[in-house]
């Protein structure tokens, strides 16, 4: 359970808290429209295809349904785009099991592998108490029917949740956790491996082996995802008070990674001690200051085929000054990084079945990556 009291919290999502719905009550839905691009975007822009969401913080897809795009809502609604129109209906409702606002509510959606058999999907969430939980839902014809609880993280602070949930190519199940909240990790949860808070955790949903400690050293992980084709996983950890990173792990990796927070902010020192020595300590192949913003959103690596200029580039953002940029990753480092659009309250990205992807802010509108 949190404990009350002032919460330093770093990450600017605390403004989620306001609703961005139309107030009419009707849902907006437009043609593409441009969102002011840079110079340097060479060739890439972001285009406005849906409006009237209400806060929303992540994006899932699933093969089985290629032309459907399901966005989660902060405030415990999972609310589907089909064929570039919102649907009035909700896909799942869970807003009397969650607390809402800040960087409460709810988190994140994962369809399983193999939901067009058995119609499995994954939600996580902050529920009344703002304690994590991490459940599994069976999508039925009356309905998601709730099947069990798979995590239960208690929170000591109401930020550095992280929440997100993610398929590896090997089927495990990946949850992102923050250190926990509070600001500096004052309890050092980060660095130690007996607890789940900082830490990048995986399951198998159709195995008993429960879960296990991929990656640690996380602030408050703030996306991360798997490429497609190299199978390497990306995060975007949100910095204290002076550094944003980026992460990569090559699926080649040989096991466990510490990303070095709260040692590290960055690659620059943030407390005098050293780091655990379990695993392989790794530096982040970017970083950048808080004078360019001051919330990571990560991203993915773009594997879709309508922006040929943008295959194989990193696209990830800032919450703060709205700027999505992109990189290539060459000998462990970002190279050419490129600033080519703005998005107010950028909170999440994320892909559709083909690869081809999207963009949503807390504002309610939703955004595809397009040829420029």
């Amino acid at each position: 359970m949190r404990v009350l009291g002032v919460v330093l919290c770093a990450l600017a999502l605390m403004a989620a808290a306001c609703s961005s719905g139309d107030e009419s009550g009707q849902t907006q839905v437009h043609t593409e429209r441009q969102v002011t691009e840079t110079s340097g975007g060479r060739g890439l822009e972001l285009r406005e295809v849906a409006d009237g969401l209400d806060s929303p913080l992540g994006i899932a897809s699933t093969p089985s349904e290629p032309d459907r795009l399901y966005i989660v809502e902060q405030p415990g609604f999972v609310r589907v785009v089909e064929d570039g129109e919102l649907l009035s209906q909700p896909f799942l409702d869970v807003q009397d099991q969650i607390v809402s606002g800040g960087e409460q509510g709810l988190l994140s959606l994962a369809f399983d592998p193999d939901y067009e058999s058995n119609r499995r999907f994954y939600v996580d969430y902050t529920d009344t108490n703002g304690d994590t939980r991490v459940v599994e839902y069976e999508a039925a014809a009356s309905g998601p029917v709730k099947r069990r609880e798979l995590l239960f993280v208690d929170q000591p602070y109401a930020n550095h949740n992280g929440g997100q949930l993610a398929f590896a190519p090997d089927g495990r199940l990946y949850v992102g956790m923050g250190d926990g909240g509070s600001g500096g990790d004052p309890e050092n949860r980060a660095q130690d491996l007996d607890e789940k808070l900082g830490k990048l955790l995986s399951t198998d949903p159709n195995g008993s082996g429960g879960w296990r400690i991929e990656g640690y050293g996380l602030r408050n992980p703030w996306r991360f995802s798997f490429d497609r084709e190299t199978h390497d996983l990306w995060i975007g950890d949100v910095g204290q008070g002076a550094w944003e990173e980026i992460d990569h792990t090559p699926a080649s990796s040989p096991g466990l990674e510490n990303y070095g927070w709260d040692v590290y902010e960055g690659t620059h020192g943030y407390e005098d001690k050293d780091p655990n020595a379990a695993g392989r300590l790794v530096k982040p192949v970017y970083e950048y200051s808080h004078g360019d913003g001051c919330s990571v959103t990560g991203g993915y690596v773009y594997r879709g085929e309508r922006v040929p200029d943008a295959v194989g580039r990193y696209v990830f953002g800032d919450y703060c000054s709205g700027t999505v940029s992109s990189f290539v990753l060459e000998a462990d480092k970002a190279r050419d990084v490129r600033n080519f659009g703005r998005i107010d309250q950028l909170s999440a990205f994320g892909e559709d079945a083909a690869g081809e992807l999207y963009a949503v802010s807390l504002d309610g509108k939703l955004y595809q990556l397009a040829p420029g």
